[in-house]
């Protein structure tokens, strides 16, 4: 993102170019001032909050808006920075229903004697999609912009789509464990 920022998005304000590295603060502050209403939200909702499996695809789905988002403007002029500022907004209600509910997910099913190990995993898994994205993320010189973030929008929302399907599935083999 730091590319498209650098490149693509009209970073003037009253004659001051900010720098594309400043956008970097964005994330970080709406996870500071939306994780309490998450917090909230899964409260409120009591009995009819959704289940940690339908909470991944909820989030795998506002990932996939994230780059979705993009696809109209990627491909052109310089850009508002809201365009930006609205895909880290959509990533971050996204990472809000995946990583706390993935890591209390880890402890709650994970066997008393190897949760420390299934943290690790989640961890390891966690760098490896890391290690994937830097690798999507070198794509971006080779191919247009709206094709890579199209392409990325249709992956994220086909696994997605795949985790609504295995949801129940999954459900059942939880046991009951929320």
């Amino acid at each position: 993102m730091n590319l498209f920022a650098e490149g693509s998005v009209d970073r003037l304000v009253r004659g001051f170019q900010f720098p594309a590295s400043w956008f970097q603060l964005v994330q970080p502050f709406f996870i500071i001032t939306l994780a309490p209403v998450f917090a909230w939200l899964w409260i409120r909702l009591g009995k009819r909050e959704p289940s940690s499996p339908a909470k991944f695809a909820l989030g795998l789905f506002f990932v996939s808006a994230g780059f979705a988002l993009l696809i109209p403007v990627a491909g052109g002029q310089a850009v508002s920075p809201v365009w930006l500022i609205g895909t880290y907004f959509l990533h971050t209600l996204g990472e809000l229903c995946l990583s706390p509910v993935g890591l209390s997910a880890m402890t709650k099913l994970a066997p008393p004697r190897v949760v420390s190990m299934m943290m690790g995993v989640w961890f390891v898994s966690t760098g490896a999609g890391n290690y994937l994205g830097g690798r999507m993320a070198s794509l971006y010189g080779s191919m247009s912009r709206p094709v890579l973030f199209g392409f990325v929008a249709a992956f994220t929302g086909a696994t997605a789509i795949a985790m609504v399907l295995l949801t129940k599935p999954t459900k059942r083999l939880m046991s009951g464990v929320k």
